[in-house]
């Protein structure tokens, strides 16, 4: 890769905003470059591989981890060029309207439009703000799940009332010897059908935090909860604590580039998604706008949105949208390969039927 190469679209963040509107700008027949923070792509599904995700539409119920890889092979698909590792400090608007996006290491890269698909910056979990905690995380004190099997017919305390900790504790029913569940408020925030069953199957205690956490040098053998309105305690002996506080983001340039932003701090978006900069778009968790849906399927929408957006910007007279998959040029070949695979399957499987 040429550091001074110049790029139609340049996407910072890889989580799924990013990752579809990499495949979308393809079909778009952008040159497309997209960065991303960290070593993998995925953003903050990664947190979350053995996540069950089941409103995507047309997909079954898929673990984050898989939806990663299929999201990502489906970036790949124009061949981007695609950064990790990389910290976006700075962007710049050139006289002649093109941008210089400068990382941490010095390095710069060069753009005609920028397309914002971060969240709300880098995804730090919250610890669990208590004196001598981190000493546990080596042994059975966690803040995401990798492998659900690991908690078998264990007791097992998880903090927090977001999405996160609601679906956790779904997941581990059945798996775990015991789930209990602590929440400072008596309300959750994850979905109403979600939280529902989770009251139906764990033992509560709300408004209830973490007070202290007892053990043997790097395990939790017991978990002190304090009641948040009054002085009462309870002791519980646990096997392992999961924290769910949700994510503080840190190092966003973003706040800093001119944009207008909402109330709440999050960026104002057109219809076509383009920012208060022209050249600028933004996709995915950064953005509120009145339509917003809090849902993967919103990001993949306002991805290629955003795209259909940059292609007009950078070519008044294109289309307003790219044609759909099935009737596009691009997929002639590939849809005629894939057709005589899935040929091939339906006689192995006649034939193992008979």
């Amino acid at each position: 890769m040429q550091q001074n190469e110049m790029y139609d679209l340049t996407i910072i963040g890889a989580g799924p905003a990013g990752l579809y509107s990499t495949f979308y700008a393809g079909m778009r027949d952008l040159k497309v470059k997209l960065i991303e923070y960290n070593s993998e792509l995925g953003g903050k599904i990664l947190f979350y591989p053995e996540k069950i995700i089941w409103d995507v539409g047309g997909m079954p119920p898929t673990p984050g981890a898989t939806l990663i890889d299929q999201l990502v092979n489906q970036a790949n698909t124009f061949d981007p060029t695609i950064c990790t590792n990389e910290h976006i400090e700075k962007m710049v608007r050139e006289p002649d309207g093109m941008f210089t996006l400068f990382n941490d290491k010095g390095e710069k890269h060069y753009s005609k439009t920028v397309l914002l698909a971060s969240g709300h910056g880098i995804p730090v979990m919250q610890k669990l703000e208590l004196e001598g905690a981190d000493r546990f995380e080596v042994a059975n004190l966690h803040y995401t799940v990798t492998q659900i099997e690991s908690f078998r017919d264990k007791r097992v305390l998880i903090s927090g009332g977001g999405n996160a900790a609601v679906d956790w504790a779904n997941e581990l029913v059945g798996v775990a010897k015991e789930v209990i569940v602590c929440h400072r408020r008596h309300d959750f925030g994850g979905h109403e059908k979600n939280v529902a069953h989770m009251k139906s199957k764990v033992e509560l205690r709300t408004p209830f935090q973490i007070k202290e956490l007892h053990g043997e040098r790097t395990s939790i053998d017991s978990v002190t909860l304090s009641h948040c309105d009054s002085e009462l305690e309870e002791r519980f002996d646990i096997d392992a604590v999961i924290v769910n506080h949700g994510m503080k983001m840190d190092g966003c340039f973003l706040m800093e580039a001119g944009l207008e932003l909402e109330a709440d701090g999050f960026v104002r978006v057109s219809p076509c998604m383009e920012t208060s900069q022209p050249g600028i778009f933004a996709a995915g968790d950064v953005t509120r706008h009145a339509g917003k849906l809090q849902l993967i399927s919103g990001a993949f929408v306002e991805g290629a949105t955003a795209v259909n957006g940059v292609k007009q910007y950078l070519d008044p007279a294109a289309t307003k949208q790219a044609f759909v998959s099935s009737h596009n040029e691009k997929f002639k070949q590939r849809n005629q390969e894939i057709k005589i695979e899935h040929k091939h399957k339906d006689k192995r499987k006649k034939l193992e039927f008979t």
